[in-house]
């Protein structure tokens, strides 16, 4: 049976993507405190249309640029981290086959997702190779093992998993739907931040995978195209980032309005013209649109080497890359700041708990762990002073 969904344009993407932010943040705190599964904001999503924002128009989605998508990404981290690594992930996912699948892959999953308005979510650690496939005798594969950092399986329609060969240092890649029997989720994401991805362990006992589940090999492999969907994917990182840091901001800027007190000494009547809150609140904002400058330059670099197809060059992709990196160097040390910093605007008061205005730093330092920044700024630092590109991988 076909879902019922409400249709969305280019012109309305961000204004759904808002309103949906908004209704998020209603019980951010609660959800947080709670963790739990994210069974609400999926639902959300799913009634917003936002799903099928990247799928092709021929295909019975939006057509949205990445670009567009992205701003939609940083929308919904406004409201919620953990909404906003959810989505950001779907949108990279539900794309993937057209970089790295087989022949018709790519359309097949597009239109199943905009028929039955799927979620996809995904187990791809590459850090974690405990989960293993191998060959069944009746034909196709099975799988078994654990795989760590599973975001979004639990409450998943569709995911994408890497598990390893008898041989070979090369995972396998597989689409898992959620009633395939045979694995479950371990409940153990109880981390300080991303509190709602559930992002912990899942146990596979002899899961069927059919051989049309496997993902790939591409028609030209040697393309640097489907490297791409590795910088797809960590461009919807940076703009969760710049989402969280963008909520932080807001929020405190309400509470200092209206609820912050100028110091003792300040010899001002209100915290809004404290010279000392002034300039934390001019730095911080500096600081975000200087890191949403960068990542929205970066974005521009995905949609054109997105738009060439197996025809990108490895030196397009070079530069991509370099500029992805120091979009995400830039966000995370920007957001860093400015969630620590905007207590300096608030005061004391602004530490409790019934506020939680300390998730936004626990989202972003939990989120921006996923790789070190240190590398980031490695890898530009090579391409500067060296001229040479960081190698693809999963992280670049």
């Amino acid at each position: 049976m076909q879902a019922t969904r409400p249709s969305i344009t280019f012109t309305d993407y961000l204004s759904s993507a808002t309103q949906v932010a908004e209704q998020l943040a209603a019980d951010a705190v609660t959800q947080d405190r709670e963790a739990g599964l994210p069974t609400a904001e999926v639902e959300a999503l799913k009634q917003s249309g936002l799903l099928l924002l990247p799928i092709p128009r021929q295909y019975g989605g939006a057509g949205a640029t990445w670009p567009q998508v992205y701003q939609a990404v940083q929308a919904l981290a406004n409201a919620q981290g953990s909404v906003g690594q959810l989505y950001a992930n779907h949108v990279s996912l539900v794309v993937a086959a057209e970089a790295i699948g087989r022949p018709g892959q790519a359309e097949y999953y597009y239109r199943l997702t905009a028929q039955h308005n799927l979620f996809w979510a995904n187990a791809l650690n590459g850090r974690d190779s405990r989960l293993k496939i191998a060959p069944a005798p009746e034909g196709g594969f099975r799988v078994n093992g654990v795989k760590s950092f599973g975001t979004g399986l639990a409450v998943a329609d569709l995911s994408i998993i890497g598990a390893m060969p008898p041989e070979g240092d090369i995972p396998l890649v597989f689409v898992l739907p959620k009633n395939r029997p045979g694995w479950a989720y371990n409940h153990d994401w109880d981390n300080m931040g991303q509190r709602r991805t559930a992002s912990g362990s899942y146990q596979f006992d002899n899961v069927v995978v059919n051989d049309d589940e496997l993902i790939g090999p591409p028609p030209v492999p040697e393309s640097a195209f489907p490297t791409l969907i590795f910088l797809v994917a960590q461009m919807g990182k940076v703009f969760t980032y710049l989402g969280i840091a963008e909520g932080a901001l807001k929020a405190a800027r309400s509470y200092t309005k209206s609820e912050s007190r100028p110091w003792m000494f300040s010899g001002v009547e209100s915290a809004s013209q404290d010279p000392y809150i002034l300039h934390r609140y001019g730095e911080a904002w500096a600081q975000l649109q200087a890191a949403i400058a960068l990542a929205d330059q970066a974005a521009e670099q995905i949609q054109m080497g997105w738009q060439k197809k197996t025809a990108l060059t490895f030196a397009e992709r070079g530069e991509i890359a370099v500029t992805v990196a120091a979009a995400k160097a830039v966000a995370i040390t920007a957001g860093l700041a400015i969630t620590n910093q905007i207590f300096d605007g608030m005061g004391a008061r602004a530490t409790a708990s019934r506020h939680g205005f300390d998730r936004y730093w626990r989202d972003l330092r939990t989120f921006t762990l996923h790789d070190p920044v240190a590398y980031k700024f490695r890898d530009v630092g090579n391409y500067v002073l060296n001229g040479e590109y960081p190698a693809p991988s999963q992280y670049t």
